[in-house]
């Protein structure tokens, strides 16, 4: 393994070992960290570390990647001018096959919803719709 495969691994995960440190803050507290309602929120909160703030792929994380993040801000474009709203949907959830997002066996950001959201599926679907309706509201004009 090369050093910055290994890197790239500790990179991602310390940002999964703080989202599931946060997840347990929540369930000894009773606090919900993101809004389920608020897809910035968890934008913010779970994906700017890698895809930045404006959604561009330019996170603090993003150096530490083998594979660059995807600009979220271009899906749109680089999809005949139509927002991949399933697609998009699937790589957040873990149904599709994104390497950054881990494997079909082991969705990351699925089973952190699913954590989030103590098991409740009608949770975890408003959250991972709720994310997406917030990627599609960035993209460029």
């Amino acid at each position: 393994m090369t050093s910055r495969s290994i890197a790239s691994l500790l990179v991602l995960f310390l940002v999964f070992a703080c989202v599931m440190a946060s997840a347990q803050t929540v369930k000894k507290t009773s606090v919900t960290p993101t809004s389920a309602a608020s897809g910035e929120e968890m934008f913010k909160t779970y994906c700017a570390s890698c895809h930045g703030t404006d959604g561009k792929g330019g996170g603090p994380a993003a150096t530490a990647l083998t594979k660059p993040p995807a600009n979220l801000a271009e899906l749109s474009k680089h999809n005949g001018g139509k927002f991949p709203e399933l697609k998009v949907y699937g790589a957040i959830k873990g149904d599709s096959n994104t390497p950054a997002h881990g494997s079909k066996d082991m969705p990351v950001w699925g089973t952190v919803f699913q954590s989030l959201s103590h098991g409740d599926q009608g949770q975890v679907q408003l959250r991972i719709s709720n994310l997406t309706k917030y990627i599609e509201s960035i993209q460029a004009k």
